[in-house]
């Protein structure tokens, strides 16, 4: 007997799944329940594949028992079974995934999913027992094994006697407390129920002994009880019901246990389509991000079904990118079910399911703006980045699809809007949407370029989000209406009368503003500007590449060397103008310098850029304040 201790890792990670994750303790069955499908799964594919194993799926089966007297439920399977180094890798360390393993331990042609996330869920089992033994047997192995464990102290592994492949999952339930009767899984109408809740569409038969309190004389009025094994679920698939038949707890439970989710979905989608090629999808939408969502370990996909018979747990190929955080399942007769993912790719019928499905799944997000806004607002503001994302992404090839999905925040009503919320309430003298970029919506309320444009009562959207300005220079116009950076140095909102002004004083200070030019290589161009109501400066550009998007490019890992074209303005009728005139006129070059290398320094922490020389500006803001 092998003794062993969990790593730090894992212990701190079943703690925080006992007392944070699963505060409903019910769901340890349908954990389990589901992990014994997953064994079943395996073997019953490890068949179609594998000459050498003779097995009938009716033979499949899942048991329950349980002994009121010893305080055991025992939950068996005859599926696939562990090796001894399985039962180390799928439950000697939480979180790790047997399935993951099993996919790939297969040869090339064979590659495929599993559905199953093996060790989360099977430790939510402490919940209600203080010991757990699996003993199992594998399909690949003469030797079984005993994996027993009382928590986070450590497990043990043994060899052991087992005349058949699957596995036993034995649960010492714990004695009842002031808190709560454990007591209940040791019930029959207990157990019966859980199953019928939570596991009723798991496509193998949950069987258990079940009594039957029957009359034996009507006259003596006399019973006597009947054992007789049941078969507890229905075993047809959820997704194959009618909707008719599904309550909104059918799916939400189904939806929390196949994608490991303790939160309910936002959204439902369940079709069923015929026609050339006929398929059955029940899709849901998240009501959060999964952890890892945007990390590159994220992998997209629905599971993938041949007439009941999943044939692969992601495939990428169902759904376009901006749509990567919808989960769910497709089952299509009209799919292979030994097809490999190569072949898979090229089917005609996997592209018409998919263009399909992306059509589906937009006109559902439609209707939930419309009509469920509350609720869409909440969407997007999870996974509103990945649909502009998909605006830009592949050259804007999809962003007429997604352009009446996307939100952003309205400087006027505070909130998130559609752009066709903007261009409806636009005024006839308006031509540009007007927006402005930044690293959050304070920031963006108190930036220079802002002002001019909220005084001639123009909406202004507010752009937070890395991927805004991409998004907005992927659309370039809507509904005819072309955006316009309230950073451009082009933003032209002067009367005549202003232009002319403006105009006049830079003329005649044409060599004052060219020495200052010449003191910051950085900038293009320095000019007195009236769009400026109290702040002295601000930057500005020149081109297609903000000072936002430069922050972009600047945060990638490999340097693209893309700057945006920079024109420091200077608020012509600030103070600060009038003495940079009188310095310059005075022929006070040290002071004029002083003066020109704050300003900018001072328009470069307001556009949110780095001071290359911090100490050195510090020194001269002391030495001017100190006159």
């Amino acid at each position: 007997m092998e003794k062993k201790e969990f790593q730090s890792e894992s212990k701190r990670l079943l703690d925080l799944m006992i007392n944070s994750i699963y505060t409903n303790k019910d769901i340890f069955l349908r954990e389990l329940i589901s992990n014994s499908s997953d064994a079943l799964d395996k073997l019953y594919y490890r068949s179609l594949t594998d000459d050498k194993i003779n097995v009938e799926k009716e033979d499949l089966e899942i048991n329950l028992s349980f002994d009121k007297d010893k305080r055991l439920l025992t939950i068996s399977d005859n599926g696939i079974g562990m090796t001894k180094e399985e039962l180390e890798s799928n439950l000697g360390i939480i979180a790790k995934s047997g399935s993951l393993s099993f996919k790939e331990n297969m040869t090339k042609d064979e590659k495929i999913d599993i559905i199953g996330q093996f060790g989360v869920g099977f430790y939510s089992s402490f919940m209600v027992s203080d010991k757990i033994t699996v003993i199992t047997k594998s399909i690949d192995s003469k030797k079984a094994y005993q994996w027993e464990s009382e928590g986070v102290d450590g497990y043990t592994i043994s060899e052991t006697k087992k005349d058949s492949i699957g596995t036993d999952i034995i649960l010492h339930i714990k004695e009842d407390d002031e808190e709560f009767d454990y007591c209940k899984y040791l019930e029959e109408y207990e157990l019966k129920n859980l199953v019928k809740k939570y596991s009723d569409y798991i496509r193998f038969p949950i069987k258990m002994e079940c009594t039957h309190h029957e009359l034996k004389d009507e006259e003596k009025h006399e019973y006597e009880d009947r054992k007789e094994i049941e078969i507890l679920n229905s075993m047809i698939p959820i997704w194959k019901k009618n909707k008719s038949e599904l309550k909104e707890e059918d799916y939400d439970n189904f939806y929390m246990d196949k994608f490991s989710d303790y939160d309910k979905p936002l959204k439902v989608i369940h079709s069923s389509v015929e026609g050339m090629t006929s398929y059955k999808s029940l899709l849901f939408i998240p009501s959060h991000a999964p952890y890892d969502f945007y990390t590159q370990e994220y992998e997209k996909g629905l599971a993938l079904y041949s007439n009941g018979v999943m044939i692969m747990e992601k495939c990428g190929d169902l759904l376009p990118d901006y749509f990567s955080f919808v989960k769910g399942i497709v089952d299509s007769e009209d799919l292979s079910l030994n097809i490999s993912r190569e072949l898979l790719q090229e089917s005609q019928s996997l592209k018409i399911i998919s263009k399909n499905i992306e059509s589906k799944i937009r006109k559902e997000l439609e209707t939930m703006l419309k009509d469920d806004r509350e609720n869409y607002v909440s969407f997007f503001k999870t996974f509103g980045v990945q649909l502009k994302y998909g605006v830009y992404n592949n050259y804007g090839m999809d962003k007429d699809k997604l352009k009446d999905l996307v939100m952003f925040y309205s400087s006027k009503h505070e909130r998130l809007i559609t752009l066709k919320e903007y261009v409806d309430e636009m005024g006839d003298k308006q031509d540009n949407i007007y927006y402005a970029s930044g690293s959050s919506i304070d920031k963006i309320k108190n930036l220079p370029q802002v002002e001019q444009v909220k005084d001639k009562d123009y909406d202004i959207l507010f752009l937070t989000d890395y991927v805004d300005e991409f998004c907005i220079t992927a659309l370039q116009e809507y509904e005819k209406k072309k955006f316009m950076n309230v950073s451009d140095g082009g933003l032209d909102l002067d009367s005549e009368e202003e232009k002319e002004e403006v105009k006049k004083v830079n003329e005649d200070n044409s060599d004052l503003l060219k020495d200052m030019n010449k003191l910051l290589d950085e900038v293009s161009e320095v000019r007195f500007s009236n769009k400026l109501k109290t702040h002295p400066v601000c930057l500005t550009t020149k081109g297609d590449v903000s000072i936002e998007m430069q922050k972009v490019f600047d945060a990638m890992p490999n340097d693209m060397g893309i700057k945006a074209q920079t024109v420091l303005e200077v608020n012509e009728k600030h103070p600060i103008s009038k003495k940079l005139m009188t310095l310059y006129k005075k022929k006070d070059k040290t002071e004029f310098e002083n003066y020109t290398k704050i300003l900018y320094s001072e328009a470069r922490i307001i556009a949110g850029l780095p001071i290359d020389n911090p100490t050195e500006i510090s020194k001269l803001i002391c030495d001017v304040l100190s006159k």
